[in-house]
């Protein structure tokens, strides 16, 4: 095992994008801009944050309004109404029977609402693709405090556990797992590390039925026998087999099993008391309903799940298992959710450092662009995580319906709950509620505009192309230029923001290089040249001052104009045009606080927008 872990039994070695080793202990470099995040708009109360040398309690949650969390009301309205268009068909079937909706920011929970049934249906009825409803009187509403099986959430939970031991010295990040599990080394998987199973980068095939062997022993020898299907380090693929592997590292080096590890280093320190494996049969009428379980999209025929883990080889495992078999409710991962943003602590319960936690928000897979993911945690994926992606977003999702997502950058946090396997997997389809829920939060986050009161917003619609433009502007002289503040977070692939020129008589339109700087942060003052006159993905969600050179336009009329085009299904949370100034050597030609000026902008899918 190696020897050079210090500060808390993190290793010393450079770990990752973004840490760097400073003087024995581990650093993280700062996030761009993330000193000028305040550009964001009025945040929540503040509170010291966890872990900066103050002996005051890191932020706690309570109930308050949106605009206690510096929140917009109207989005978060918005996002009940359409998280109920799913208990409807959507296509064909609701994409769940009910769901649990919890969105906050900082210290306050703006946001937390049941919808729909926790139990609807008694079991499906393969011939006619329908559920079997239950008696009107027996179906049970959602609430609150309705308890969901996690599924692949748990994850986070044996992630959280496996980085404790990091930080205790127990456990090195870049150990061989064979080191601590001897059996673990044959077939091919004897230098599969442990950050390759935290970041599904050990080579494992996706999914294997451990649960068809009839003794644990049969399901641990399965395991021990199965060869990588990619070399290890080689590919990202997702597979349960890494956090069912971390399992047993974890309680061979502890001595305890999963679930009393959970209880004692999580759950009863946080006081999550709705959080555990295999809850007690007193809880079940407050449980959401999973899948009437039968062959043959099962594999295993149980009948209607309740209140029992739902995954096959969770269950294999008495229910205890590092991927799946975690129950809990919204309230209980809005905590741990605070906990992470806190930096490890929840009031003066702390149960890791920050840095242990930016171990968990920092991509170590950045040689599988697309596929970004800490120590358990996914990062960057719109496809769930919708507007709030951003490089630093945090979340995960499990296969009943359920999801966290945590954004560093703005401070805000959402719980998706739902169970939307009820009655049958084949229903759900996609994740559209949760991009949808998380789309709204993203636009609940206020943007202050650069300078006066409102700016000219894109808006956030998907398939969609967007354009602002100013009126035609006569360029005397050769030291045009026009001048503005800007702000945008496109989805990075498919979403951009182009300028662009076009002459009176001309119907092309050119793209106008620029140059954009950061209004604030450590890198103020650094201007960035955009050749193609574009911008995409995301700025560090702050404004930036832009400069475009139009002595190409001297003795000519000219139109200018910001397009912006959101051509996939994801979108970001769209972009911002304060100020725009047009100056032709000492003359302003143009000046978007006139109101005269701004009176004749053309909006097609834009509009003024104070936040």
């Amino acid at each position: 095992m190696s020897g050079d872990a210090a500060g808390g039994g993190i290793s010393r070695r450079r770990l990752g994008g973004g840490m760097l080793a400073l003087g024995g202990a581990l650093a993280l470099a700062p996030v761009p801009f993330a000193d000028a995040a305040t550009a964001m708009g009025t945040g929540p109360e503040s509170s010291d944050p966890a872990g900066s040398g103050s002996k005051r309690p890191a932020p706690t949650l309570r109930r308050g309004s949106p605009a206690r969390a510096g929140l917009l009301a109207e989005p978060l309205e918005r996002l009940v109404t359409d998280a109920e268009r799913f208990l409807a068909p959507s296509p064909a079937h609701p994409w769940y029977a009910g769901a649990v909706l919890l969105a906050g920011r900082g210290g306050t929970v703006a946001l937390h609402r049941p919808i729909g049934k926790a139990v609807r249906y008694s079991a499906y009825d393969e011939a006619t693709g329908t559920g079997v409803e239950l008696p009107a009187e027996s179906q049970i509403p959602m609430a609150e405090d309705t308890v969901f099986d996690l599924a692949s959430v748990s994850k986070l939970f044996t992630s959280i556990l496996a980085v404790q031991q990091i930080e205790r010295g127990a456990l090195v990040l870049e150990e061989r797992v064979a080191s601590y599990l001897p059996d673990f080394g044959g077939a091919g998987k004897q230098e599969v590390t442990i950050r390759q199973l935290l970041t599904h980068t050990s080579g494992f095939a996706a999914w294997i039925p451990l649960y068809r062997e009839p003794t644990r022993e049969g399901m641990l020898r399965r395991l021990w026998d199965e060869a990588p299907t990619s070399p290890p380090g080689s590919v990202y693929r997702y597979s349960d087999l890494n956090l069912i592997s971390l399992q047993l590292v974890l309680e061979r080096i502890t001595g305890r099993a999963l679930d009393v590890l959970l209880r004692e280093e999580i759950t009863a320190p946080l006081r999550l008391h709705r959080t555990r494996f295999n809850p007690p049969a007193s809880w079940k009428p407050g449980i959401a309903a999973t899948e009437d379980c039968r062959r043959p999209w099962s594999g295993l025929d149980r009948g209607l799940v309740w209140g029992e883990v739902h995954d096959e080889n969770a269950y294999g495992f008495d229910g205890v298992a590092g991927h799946a078999g975690v129950f809990s409710c919204a309230w209980d991962l809005a905590v741990l959710g605070r906990t992470l943003l806190n930096g490890g602590a929840y009031g003066r319960t702390r149960i890791l450092s920050p840095a242990s936690v930016e171990l968990m928000f920092t991509d170590f897979n950045t040689d599988f662009p697309g596929d970004g993911h800490g120590l358990g945690f996914e990062l960057y994926q719109h496809w769930y995580m919708g507007a709030m992606a951003t490089p630093r977003t945090a979340g995960h999702t499990g296969f009943t319906g359920t999801s966290l997502v945590l954004d560093p950058t703005t401070d805000s946090f959402l719980v998706v709950l739902g169970n939307s396997i009820h009655p049958v997997r084949s229903w759900r389809s996609g994740s559209a509620p949760r991009v949808a829920a998380a789309d709204h939060m993203a636009r609940a986050v206020p943007v202050t505009p650069g300078a006066g009161l409102s700016a000219w917003f894109s808006g956030m619609a998907a398939g969609v192309t967007a354009t602002l433009t100013l009126p035609a502007l006569r360029i005397a002289t050769g030291e045009g230029r026009l001048r503005c503040s800007l702000w945008w977070d496109t989805e990075p692939v498919t979403g951009e923001l182009v300028l662009e020129a076009s002459g009176d008589s001309d119907a092309r339109w050119l793209p106008v290089p620029f140059t954009t700087t950061p209004s604030g942060g450590p890198e103020a003052g650094m201007g960035t040249p955009r050749p193609a006159g574009s911008v995409s993905g995301w700025s560090g969600r702050v404004w930036h001052r832009l400069h475009a050179d139009l002595a190409a336009w001297q003795g000519r009329s000219v139109r200018l104009r910001w397009r912006y085009a959101a051509g996939g299904p994801y979108v970001g949370r769209g972009a911002y045009v304060d100020g725009p100034r047009v100056e032709d050597g000492g003359r302003t030609v143009f000046d978007g606080s006139r109101r005269e000026d701004a009176a004749r902008v053309e909006l097609d899918n834009w509009s003024v927008s104070a936040h």
